[in-house]
């Protein structure tokens, strides 16, 4: 079986458009639509200092990889942040790849934890949750995004890339519908140019299984091991819930991140909240104190 674009060998097949590739002409597809991406949404400017959150997983490492490239032939400069949340075990083994992969990249690497940042790790902040109606998830999802606000903040990033991909926003999509938050919905949409802090996701439009296999066809390193703590959310469920219809009818997935753009757009129209300064920190949100703020709060209290 040949590559529909070359003469070479097919290593890997679309079967939401039939189309049959080789390794080099699958990974080229993947640069150009990341490319495309981020041209269409005009999410990278000239002469900005990109911050790329890389986790040590396939998607962020996979960012990485061809955001590099990019910045090479592009008015662009990048710089790769960690967030280490103070999961033992789990935790060191990704920044040893990470700071691995960055190195044979060139590029500068900062990592930032939170126990430095909230003087808590994410255990500690577990064992002092209330309830477990509280997932780790939300708590280290609320975190995380602080965290990386912070990093980019402090090597002067004009904007963040995170590795999210498709099934990333299907699975958000379903799990905000489910909780009946519905205003999240409208902070869909990949245009983020109006943000006072920009952040970017290059592979909105790419599955999840095909950035897997870009990581494996080009040989990058990721940690294969699941977070301890991913099973307590829905996500997973979710995860294989959309799975199984993709198998069953191709290309569903792709006919479901385009209607959750539409719907997101409406909803960022009429959902509209003034954005207000939180008086603990002084980050953007939308009451008087922020939900990371509110968060720490309450787990000192816990503490006490």
């Amino acid at each position: 079986m040949k590559c529909d674009r070359c003469e070479n060998q097919a290593a890997y097949t679309r079967k939401y458009s039939g189309e049959k590739l080789c390794s080099k002409c699958f990974s080229n597809s993947i640069l150009r639509k990341t490319a495309k991406t981020i041209s269409k949404y005009n999410m990278i400017q000239n002469n900005e200092l990109v911050a790329v959150a890389v986790s040590g997983g396939k998607d962020s490492l996979a960012l990485l990889n061809i955001i590099n490239q990019m910045a090479a032939t592009h008015n662009f400069r990048i710089k790769a942040i960690t967030i280490d949340e103070g999961i033992p075990g789990y935790r060191n083994e990704a920044l040893e790849i990470v700071q691995e992969f960055c190195a044979k990249l060139n590029v500068e690497h900062k990592v930032f934890s939170y126990k430095e940042l909230f003087d808590l790790t994410l255990d500690e902040a577990l064992d002092l949750r209330g309830s477990e109606k509280t997932s780790s998830c939300s708590i280290c999802g609320t975190l995380r995004r602080r965290a990386i606000d912070h990093g980019a903040k402090d090597i002067g990033a004009d904007v963040i890339a995170t590795g999210h991909n498709l099934d990333d926003t299907l699975q958000t999509f379903v799990i905000n519908m489910l909780s009946g938050d519905t205003t999240k919905i409208g902070w869909m949409d990949p245009d983020t140019s109006s943000n006072t802090l920009r952040k970017i996701k290059p592979f909105c439009e790419i599955y999840e299984s095909e950035i897997v296999f870009y990581a494996f066809t080009n040989n990058i390193p990721f940690q294969s091991e699941p977070c301890p703590h991913m099973n307590e959310g829905i996500r997973t469920e979710i995860r294989e819930f959309l799975n199984s219809l993709e198998g069953k009818h191709s290309g569903i997935k792709n006919n479901l991140y385009q209607s959750i753009i539409k719907v997101s757009q409406i909803v960022k129209d009429t959902n509209y909240k003034q954005k207000t300064i939180c008086v603990k920190c002084g980050n953007e949100c939308t009451g008087k104190i922020c939900s990371v703020c509110n968060m720490v709060l309450k787990l000192k209290e816990n503490q006490t």
